[in-house]
């Protein structure tokens, strides 16, 4: 039934796109169920955001998924559904990923950088704050979605609680680097010489070509396979409306390095990451963490888990979210 009524909010509200800046909120008690899932008007352009929840006086996750160009939304309540208990959920699809992408197509000479993006989800941030009346909201970013939540927590700090960094990444160089050495040592002690071969033709970073970095990830899969727990197959479920898979691009992410921007945080701030990440390695990720000033935080390391979601991820997250994060939103 959840699935049903969904499907027909979105049919009554795609004609509509919201405004940015709505004049009350929608929700008229603490009680009242909010489950909406329309397009809004975002940095000029129309943007689908779903937000989901049993209770409008829980607090608000904004989740900023990993890409590369692939939104979570379609999946999410396959994976996060059990959450809205005690938390409102929203995915968002940024520009060049799912619905928004479907929406507006990028022409040739469009750019989604990291700075576009960090103005988007601030601008997402201050609608969804006065559209569910909110003070403020939980941030949590996987993967490249990470590299944007660290931006907008820097940027600004006064709309989130708490930042929760899942296969945080901190360096493109570094990142980049390690995965590719790692990875190549790997397949040289399995005797790999498929893996070897790929690796060597690309050769190590850094890289002209974007096509190196998908060489690259189907190797780290591949070795990830063999000590990781993957996610459930019913992870793969996607919610009504989501059926039709969507092109997509990714945002120019090649210059980021956290530390730039400085490790003093104004919120708390913990990390959840995977022991075999071979994308976003857990010992960069943990001196990055180590480097950090926050009022709060804490580093969780995930065993039996790589750079993808599983359940251990999942619940790892959950119980960061409900012990650490909840409480400060009341």
């Amino acid at each position: 039934m959840r699935g049903a009524r969904r499907s027909l909010v979105v049919l009554t509200l795609l004609a509509a796109p919201a405004e940015v800046q709505p004049a009350s909120s929608v929700c008229a008690s603490p009680e009242q169920r909010v489950n909406e899932a329309q397009y809004v008007s975002i940095g000029g352009i129309e943007q689908w955001v779903a937000i989901d929840g049993l209770r409008c006086g829980n607090p608000v996750i904004l989740f900023l998924d990993g890409g590369s160009g692939k939104a979570l939304s379609p999946h999410a309540n396959a994976i996060y559904g059990t959450w809205e208990g005690e938390f409102t959920l929203v995915q968002w699809d940024r520009r060049g990923t799912g619905k928004t992408y479907a929406r507006n197509p990028p022409s040739a000479e469009s750019r989604v950088t990291l700075e576009r993006m960090t103005e988007d989800g601030i601008a997402l941030a201050e609608y969804l704050t006065g559209h569910l009346g909110k003070k403020k909201l939980i941030l949590t970013g996987g993967s490249r979605g990470s590299i944007l939540g660290v931006n907008m927590a820097k940027r600004r700090p006064d709309l989130f609680y708490a930042y929760v960094g899942v296969a945080q990444m901190v360096s493109y160089k570094d990142d980049l680097s390690a995965s590719y050495a790692t990875v190549m040592g790997m397949a040289r002690a399995a005797n790999d010489p498929s893996t070897i071969a790929a690796l060597e033709a690309i050769g190590p970073p850094p890289w002209t070509d974007p096509r190196n970095f998908g060489v690259l990830r189907r190797a780290t899969r591949v070795y990830e396979a063999k000590t990781a727990t993957p996610m459930p197959k019913s992870w793969e479920t996607r919610s009504p409306g989501y059926e039709a898979e969507t092109e997509a691009t990714d945002a120019e992410v090649e210059d980021y390095d956290l530390r730039a921007l400085g490790t003093t945080f104004e919120i708390p701030v913990f990390f959840v990451q995977g022991s075999e990440d071979l994308v976003a390695r857990p010992d960069i990720a943990r001196r990055y963490f180590n480097s950090i000033t926050a009022p709060a935080k804490e580093f969780v390391q995930v065993p039996l888990t790589g750079h993808d979601l599983n359940r251990a991820m999942v619940d790892a997250q959950y119980r960061i979210m409900h012990r650490r994060v909840r409480p400060l939103a009341k």
